[in-house]
């Protein structure tokens, strides 16, 4: 699909974001593993999360759907999961393929899993690696770096006290959901802290998760219990959304009943640091997660630096803050961001190269960009690499670009935000159209 968006005057209304992603993965997985039912209410009806759907189905697992977005599922613990009679196909989704790893360790038959083009290019050893310390045997490209991979787990599956080389939430909940069925206490330590859904949805699951000095520790096998879970709004989504707000001119977005995870919010942060005002209004708990009602409306920005431990808390944030600091004073610098080669795509060379069609000055290393702004933006054809978070933040982009924008493969953005086009269509009253030439909404 070739998205075309137009200059807009002004941004005004309501924006609901989807289902959180990672929640909506977690609460799949972890009612998978529980006994007794667990009800999902907000789930994201995602290609991303409905592969995690599949695959679970193919091991057994009784998954009752009552519209899109509520999921029911009858747990019957992990000794009730099957052997796969096909390949698990986890798409484009690397947290299907990950955390499947780790549930996947404590059972005792063989599965492979697999994925598109672009999920066999994204590093799976730092996942492998610590689950073969574990007991699981496990076998795939380049040693197991890369898909397709084979596992076979074992019910004697033994604890582990591991330090992770980078600070990966998906590497950490495979190691949990593996620690969960190991005989024993698994300690992890990561070098920053990451997102920390799991660790919240785990304790409402019934699981004791301890943190010591910096160490989490999770003792198995553990006895989940099912519950009921209630899906916050996906802040990564709603990014794109406070982002256009702040640089089209005249504009007021609200945004209602979003989580605010404080190891997710890093971009409210940053943008704060640049000058922007986002309100957080009626502040509450939605089961273990904080959730806000958010507003945002046109700003003027100032470049800012981001580096280290700031970056987990931001990782899915950076290229919609790269189409911010566009439009900043300054020059913006984004260090320590290697992760983002090994996503989807090379974010930082995808947005260097396609903010670079529309006119920007940036600069792409292996582990940062650098932005001068303000730039004069002027629309062009524009490819989205595959990644539904530069597709997005393109779109954005073409918000405040003159002229049109076009945006080729932009149907990877249902990866993540299937009403994304709707909804950026229904604010900007007609301004966005599909290859067709048809108004989105």
């Amino acid at each position: 699909m070739e998205l075309t968006v137009k200059q807009a005057t002004t941004l005004k209304g309501t924006v609901r974001a989807p289902g959180d992603k990672s929640i909506s993965h977690r609460a799949l997985l972890f009612g998978a593993l529980a006994r007794g039912e667990t009800v999902i209410r907000g789930f994201l009806p995602a290609d991303d999360c409905e592969r995690t759907v599949r695959c679970l189905s193919a091991l057994g697992v009784s998954l009752i759907r009552e519209g899109p977005t509520f999921v029911r599922i009858q747990g019957r613990g992990p000794a009730s999961l099957r052997e796969p009679e096909t390949t698990l196909d986890a798409g484009n989704s690397g947290t299907t393929m990950r955390l499947l790893l780790g549930l996947l360790a404590g059972q005792p038959f063989p599965a492979v899993l697999d994925g598109d083009r672009s999920l066999r290019r994204r590093p799976m050893g730092r996942v492998v690696e610590p689950l073969r310390l574990m007991g699981a045997q496990i076998e795939g490209r380049e040693g197991g770096a890369f898909a397709p991979i084979c596992i076979r787990g074992t019910r004697e599956l033994k604890p582990l006290t591991y330090r992770l080389p980078v600070a990966s939430a998906q590497v950490k909940s495979a190691l949990l959901l593996a620690g969960l069925q190991a005989n024993g206490v698994t300690a992890l330590r990561e070098p920053a802290p990451s997102r920390d859904h799991s660790e919240r949805l785990l304790a409402a699951f019934g699981a004791t998760i301890e943190q010591e000095e910096g160490w989490l520790k999770v003792r198995g096998p553990a006895v989940l219990t099912g519950t009921e879970v209630q899906i916050p709004g996906d802040f990564s989504a709603a990014a794109f959304f406070l982002v256009a707000a702040l640089l089209v001119p005249g504009s007021e977005v609200y945004l209602p009943a979003v989580g605010v995870n404080p190891t997710r919010t890093g971009l409210l942060d940053v943008l704060q640091a640049m000058g922007a005002r986002i309100s957080l209004g009626s502040l509450r708990r939605q089961g273990p997660e904080p959730v806000a009602d958010l507003w945002a409306g046109t700003q003027s920005l100032r470049a800012t630096e981001v580096d280290g431990s700031l970056l987990p808390r931001l990782i899915d944030e950076v290229p919609i803050l790269a189409v911010a600091a566009t439009q900043a004073q300054g020059t913006t610098t984004i260090r320590d961001a290697a992760e983002l080669t090994v996503k989807e795509s090379n974010r930082l060379q995808a947005m260097a190269a396609e903010l670079g069609r529309l006119g920007a000055k940036v600069i792409a290393t292996d582990d940062r960009l650098i932005i001068e702004g303000p730039t004069r933006l002027r629309g062009a054809v524009c490819d989205s690499h595959g990644d539904h978070r530069v597709a997005m933040a393109l779109a954005v982009a073409g918000l405040v670009a003159e002229g049109e924008t076009r945006i080729r493969g932009a149907e990877c953005i249902a990866i993540s935000f299937p009403d994304f086009v709707d909804q950026l269509a229904a604010l900007t009253k007609g301004g966005v159209t599909d290859g067709t030439g048809q108004y989105c909404h």
